[in-house]
């Protein structure tokens, strides 16, 4: 064997050919990109299934019900008023489904069925949600979030959370459930 041929000697002096070290490497690197997917999976899941549960949840005090769900989301209906984005027919209608569809948007992630797609709704769904956020700051607005349920006042620290926290890890994941399924067609 030339010494140029030789990359590496192991622990007990074995010289490893630089091809088969290519190979320990090319395997180590899609484990980790295999793990590094599936815990942000995990984590946009989390993240999909609070926001449903915490605009869902029943009001201290009450127990959980058809009832005390549609009086959680009328709560969080006010709240999507309050961004003054939609007609007045369209607030409840959109704030009863959208809990709903977050939930299914989390089960779907968490599924790891159709992961590219799923992944590039919630980056979608997101995005709108951060573009909407910043325009109510920008319109001096005063309004609550609304993400995780009532309470949250956008500003800074909530836009900032939002897009530097939510939207790079959605689209890390979009990104990566991509790449990882061209991999698998390419092998």
């Amino acid at each position: 064997m030339r010494a140029a041929e030789v990359s590496y000697r192991n622990e007990l002096g074995q010289v490893i050919p630089r091809d088969e070290l290519t190979e320990m490497n090319k395997d180590s690197r899609a484990r980790l990109e295999r793990i590094l997917l599936l815990v942000g999976r995990l984590v946009l899941a989390g993240i999909f299934l609070y926001a449903a549960y915490a605009k869902m949840r029943p009001q201290p005090g009450m127990p959980w019900a058809v009832g005390s769900i549609r009086v959680s989301l009328s709560l969080f209906a006010m709240g999507v008023d309050s961004y003054q984005m939609l007609p007045p027919w369209a607030v409840s209608p959109l704030a009863h489904l959208l809990p709903p569809f977050e939930f299914v948007l989390g089960l779907w992630i968490l599924s790891g069925i159709g992961l590219r797609y799923a992944a590039l709704v919630a980056s979608l769904l997101l995005t709108g949600f951060f573009s909407a956020m910043v325009r109510a700051y920008v319109l001096h607005l005063g309004i609550s979030c609304g993400c995780f349920g009532p309470g949250e006042q956008i500003g800074p620290k909530r836009l900032v959370e939002e897009g530097l926290e939510f939207l790079p890890l959605a689209f890390a994941v979009t990104i990566g459930a991509f790449l990882m399924n061209r991999k698998a067609r390419d092998t």
